[in-house]
């Protein structure tokens, strides 16, 4: 996910990994408007907030927010 960057989606599914075995990343597995799916990192108070079904937007310049 890049900054400049905008859309909108629905959460479909939350992941949690901690590859490195020391920092651990939040993923949400988003549906996009478009349709298309993908993965991306957001921050643990964000995936922490939202549940598979609610909508989440990101603006160009911001980080994603649930909407």
């Amino acid at each position: 996910m890049h900054k400049d960057e905008a859309w909108e989606g629905v959460v479909a599914g939350k992941s949690r990994n901690m590859p490195d075995g020391s920092n651990l990343y939040h993923y949400l597995k988003v549906t996009f408007t478009d349709g298309k799916t993908r993965k991306v990192r957001v921050e643990g108070s964000l995936w922490e907030s939202v549940s598979p079904g609610d909508q989440i937007v990101k603006r160009a310049g911001s980080d994603p927010v649930k909407k």
